[in-house]
């Protein structure tokens, strides 16, 4: 199997079955991606070393503007694709099996979770997994310990706060916190008035 053909699969969101030649060349990309991700985390490198190593692990280069502080953690890596101006702190987990789509000026906080497979709730197919992709718009803000969960999208301009459990669409511009998380309101009514509760809530970026 090939990487195109691994890509086409899992991008049409069909199911990979546990044991199928498909699942195992899922886990030859997940060696592989250890072994950047080792790499990556266990040395000191300047931004455009860093460049280069998520490059090789994508599978794509990213823009000079692209910035990330390690450790960061992936079992594929060859479906993410990250847009301009975007910053990913550190100790950050992705899942990317399923797609992974971060737009221009997205700020990825500490330990943000990006999962994009789910089990097959049959026991008997558990080893099964199921492929949708997460979207992150535009100058999104993913506060500190965040989990998104498969098949949602984040619009334009959004903050998910810190430790909120995303399960569902996010709004353009929209403010959302919680387990799981929901609206709280929307920036442009209220951008200049964050109580300082408020603000450290949301804070952690």
């Amino acid at each position: 199997m090939e990487l195109k053909q691994f890509l086409n699969h899992v991008n049409q969101g069909f199911p990979v079955e546990g044991g199928s030649p498909i699942h195992q060349y899922m886990s030859q990309l997940a060696q592989e991606a250890m072994r950047i991700t080792a790499q990556l985390n266990n040395a000191y490198y300047e931004p455009e070393e860093i460049r280069a190593l998520f490059s090789e692990l994508t599978g794509k280069p990213v823009d000079a503007s692209f910035r990330m502080f390690p450790p960061f953690y992936t079992d594929c890596g060859k479906n993410i694709t990250v847009g301009k101006n975007v910053f990913i702190n550190s100790g950050c987990r992705f899942q990317d099996q399923g797609g992974i789509y971060i737009d221009d000026g997205a700020l990825i906080g500490h330990n943000v979770v990006l999962a994009t497979l789910n089990h097959a709730l049959d026991p008997q197919e558990r080893a099964t997994t199921i492929p949708e992709p997460i979207f992150i718009g535009k100058n999104v803000w993913v506060g500190a310990n965040a989990t998104i969960v498969p098949g949602v999208k984040i619009g334009d301009g959004a903050v998910v706060a810190a430790g909120a459990v995303v399960t569902k669409d996010v709004p353009p511009r929209a403010i959302v916190g919680g387990v799981p998380a929901k609206v709280l309101k929307f920036i442009d009514k209220t951008q200049e008035q964050f109580p300082a509760r408020e603000r450290v809530f949301l804070a952690g970026k």
